[in-house]
């Protein structure tokens, strides 16, 4: 991966260019970056331009042997680690190496849905187990193959349960000589502050909207007009906007189901809420699916919010959602706003927590029944 063929990020490119040309790379990075910033594919090309063998000013040549290795994620001196669904036969990240390796080369600017999706995992939790830190601390104590560093990639290590957390706080610490922990999270929150504390934080911003629209005019070839609408709904998220091109059948399945769900609790309609449940709890539904729908409905809620208390010319949704969105509003609040995107959010946690989804589901829709009602008495 180069830089050159990461979208923006011209500032933390030149930083990261700049910590190899003073020779002051530090042993343990945290590169943090909401979904769709780049946030992976930095890191990436960061790996293959300390290993490059020919470094050109501002980038790796990108043509010697150890970057084409790198560039097909198969070089012998960068090691990957990435969220699993664990298994009798799937235990660590290398058990699925060649299907990271495509989800990537595909998507570099894949997030965890859709690398899920790739394993057809959609049902399973994600986690890194104790079991890949003692993967880690064995590969990390053999020799160099190859290159100058030892270079370790941990995508989202906020998934990574407790017990392999603590036992990696010793190697970032004190590292084996010349190795390289890069780790790439999109949640500081959800790290151990005792990890967060032992690197060196790489902040990626959103992907400024000029840029995302540039990139999507060069590579996809769509006029200036669809381009500026396309870069102002996927709001600074490059993987959203290449989505928005080509798929429409998720937004769809999400606003039908939200849609559908809000009906009944304004209704109480329980019979129907107890059928939706069983829809959207459906084990070939997915965890993470679940989780997106939820996170769905709470910008739908904000842009509800954002509808009635600020410029209507700011709403990032357009056609069936903002006629959606404008109906709803009539019947929100402020407060009501609130509760519910606190409601949403709380289930979105227990379902991280391998909650049953029709326990979830149904307690969530009670929720907002008697948030509706109490609304609707104090009016009266």
């Amino acid at each position: 991966m180069l830089f050159g063929n990461i979208i923006g990020q011209k500032e933390v490119k030149n930083r990261l260019v700049r910590t190899v040309q003073d020779g002051r790379v530090s042993h343990a990075q945290l590169f943090l970056g909401h979904e769709g910033s780049g946030a992976l594919p930095l890191a990436i090309a960061y790996a293959q331009l300390l290993l490059c063998k020919n470094r050109a000013e501002k980038d790796s040549c990108g043509k010697c042997p150890s970057c084409l290795k790198a560039e097909k994620l198969i070089h012998p001196d960068i090691h990957f680690v990435y969220p699993i669904a664990l298994s009798k036969e799937v235990r660590m990240s290398t058990n699925v190496a060649s299907q990271w390796r495509e989800a990537f080369l595909q998507n570099p600017y894949l997030n965890l849905h859709d690398w899920f999706s790739h394993l057809s995992a959609e049902n399973k939790q994600p986690v890194i187990g104790v079991e890949e830190s003692g993967e880690i601390l064995r590969k990390l104590s053999l020799t160099t193959y190859e290159g100058e560093f030892k270079i370790m990639i941990v995508w989202l290590p906020e998934k990574m349960n407790v017990q392999a957390a603590n036992k990696l706080l010793k190697i970032l610490e004190e590292p084996p000589d010349k190795t390289v922990f890069l780790l790439v999270s999109e949640n500081e929150e959800s790290l151990l502050r005792t990890i967060v504390s032992r690197t060196q934080l790489i902040k990626v911003n959103r992907v400024a909207d000029y840029e995302i629209k540039k990139a999507l005019i060069e590579k996809y070839q769509l006029s200036a007009t669809d381009a500026s609408r396309i870069t102002y709904l996927a709001d600074g998220n490059y993987n959203t906007a290449v989505k928005l091109i080509t798929e429409k059948q998720e937004e769809n399945f999400y606003l039908h189901q939200f849609k559908e769900w809000m009906r009944m609790c304004f209704t109480v309609n329980i019979s129907g809420i107890v059928s939706w449940v069983e829809e959207i709890a459906n084990a070939k539904v997915g965890r993470e699916k679940q989780k997106e729908f939820l996170s769905y409905g709470m910008n739908i809620i904000r842009e509800c919010l954002a509808g009635m208390y600020g410029d209507k010319k700011l709403l990032r949704v357009d056609g069936e959602e903002l006629d959606f969105v404008q109906k709803l509003s009539t019947k929100l609040d402020g407060s009501m706003c609130h509760r519910l995107s606190d409601e949403l959010n709380e289930a979105i946690l227990h379902i991280e927590r391998n909650g049953s989804g029709k326990i979830i589901f149904t307690d969530l829709s009670l929720k907002c029944i008697r948030i509706v009602r109490q609304t609707q008495a104090q009016t009266t």
